[in-house]
């Protein structure tokens, strides 16, 4: 659900947006004299403005949070130039481990089904002359520069990689420290069952603690083997106290079959909050009446969902699921990899396309897209939101810009990124 419109007590403490360009130049200086030490962890961000309000405020954050007490004595301050501050985005579901973002264009071959896709994925693999780890840190510092606070990875896991997915991904994530924070989840594309190996390295990944989730592959189309599949990738949340993240691509009542497995599951091993569904091409296609009775399920077993936004009839149908509720995401997906050479894990222009494939046009609709990826990725990541409430995450963006609505349709550049009160972006480039 949205969230209510900032207070006047909030706006002072946590605001927004537009401004000059010159005069920014990330100038810092101390608010008042006296002893540094006073002002040590804070920030003042000066002049900035409030989407749909008039004039500037000054944004002060303290040890990594919004606050609405005065600047203390001693505190840095960040000139916003009248820019427009938001909050920063999430992407709730992406493949870093997959991409040649960075190196040398890679050709595609026409494929046909997910078995192909795999063993393309192979071939680009082995041809990488950059380990999984540097294409992974380039691709993901790439998203802390669009303005992504927060990401959930896919890294996969089969027996033609081991974990070395799974391991590069933790290495990007460990040089990013500081700047994005990042789940991971063990991500088994070629097949849990169908695939001999992949469940013992599901098992070691999930046992030394390597993942924050254990991820899945429609059990039924492509696994073949969905109560086995459901059973295995379910017990070892259960056991190892991590969470379920699992693709669902099926449109029809395979899909269905395998969506009430999973809400089965979640209620008979009491896994409320830590299970996620993602794509969950099915919901669309329910009829109104099934659609919001599965809402409803998976509302009060707190499953959350993801959305790529691929096309107008595979989005899911995101303000009805709010209406009830459900926690939804949304993601890059893969970037540059073997599956497409599309993508630019930039959250903001994904939310543009949640806007254009869903033909919003209002301006409440427009922001609401934004919403979905700012504070609905970091709903289904358990984070608190980077709402620009006192004690909220200062985790934010400035932009030029006139108001949200146009922000998102003209996707401007991201003049500065912070990250728990600390900019780590600069103009497209970390800090």
């Amino acid at each position: 659900m949205t969230p209510p419109p900032l207070s006047r007590r909030n706006v002072l403490a946590g605001a927004a947006s537009l401004g000059g360009a010159a005069a920014f130049a990330a100038t810092t200086a101390h608010a008042s004299s006296g002893p540094a030490s006073r002002g040590r962890g804070a920030v003042v961000f000066r002049d900035v403005r409030v989407p749909g309000r008039s004039g500037t405020v000054d944004l002060t954050v303290r040890d990594g949070r919004v606050t609405d007490g005065p600047a203390p004595r001693g505190a840095e301050v960040v000139d916003g130039g009248g820019r427009l501050v938001l909050p920063a985005l999430v992407d709730a579901h992406i493949h870093p481990d997959k991409t040649s973002w960075g190196g040398a264009w890679v050709s595609r071959e026409p494929a046909s089904g997910i078995a192909e896709y795999c063993e393309q994925d192979v071939e680009l693999y082995r041809s990488q002359r950059r380990p999984v780890g540097e294409r992974a840190y380039g691709l993901m510092a790439h998203a802390v520069t669009r303005g992504t606070r927060a990401m959930r990875a896919h890294a996969d896991v089969a027996p033609a990689y081991g974990l070395a997915g799974v391991e590069g991904v933790a290495e990007a994530r460990e040089r990013l420290k500081g700047a994005l924070d990042v789940q991971i989840v063990a991500f088994p594309q070629h097949g849990v069952v169908r695939t001999p190996g992949t469940a013992e390295l599901l098992a070691t990944a999930a046992r030394e603690g390597l993942v924050d989730l254990i991820g899945g592959i429609d059990p039924i189309s492509f696994d073949q083997a969905p109560e086995e599949q459901l059973d295995l990738v379910f017990d070892l949340a259960d056991r190892h106290g991590v969470g379920v993240d699992i693709h669902l691509h099926d449109r029809d009542e395979k899909g269905t079959r395998v969506l009430r497995g999973i809400i089965d599951r979640t209620r008979s091993l009491s896994l409320r909050g830590r299970v996620t569904v993602s794509h969950v091409f099915c919901l669309p296609f329910l009829a109104e009446r099934e659609l919001h009775a599965t809402a409803r399920d998976l509302a009060d077993l707190d499953i959350a969902l993801t959305t790529v936004a691929p096309n107008e009839s595979l989005v899911l149908p995101v303000a009805t699921l709010r209406e009830y509720g459900v926690r939804v995401g949304l993601g890059s997906d893969g970037v540059r990899d073997s599956w497409s050479p599309f993508g630019n894990a930039d959250m903001l222009h994904r939310a543009h396309i949640l806007g254009w494939v869903t033909d919003v046009r209002l301006d409440d609709e427009l922001s609401a897209c934004y919403d979905v990826g700012a504070h609905g990725g970091a709903d289904v990541m358990g984070l608190p939101r980077a709402d620009l409430r006192p004690g909220a995450p200062a985790d934010f963006v400035l932009v030029r810009g006139e108001c949200l609505p146009q922000v998102l349709v003209d996707m401007p550049r991201r003049d500065l990124v912070v990250h728990g009160g600390r900019v780590v972006a600069r103009d497209g480039e970390l800090v």
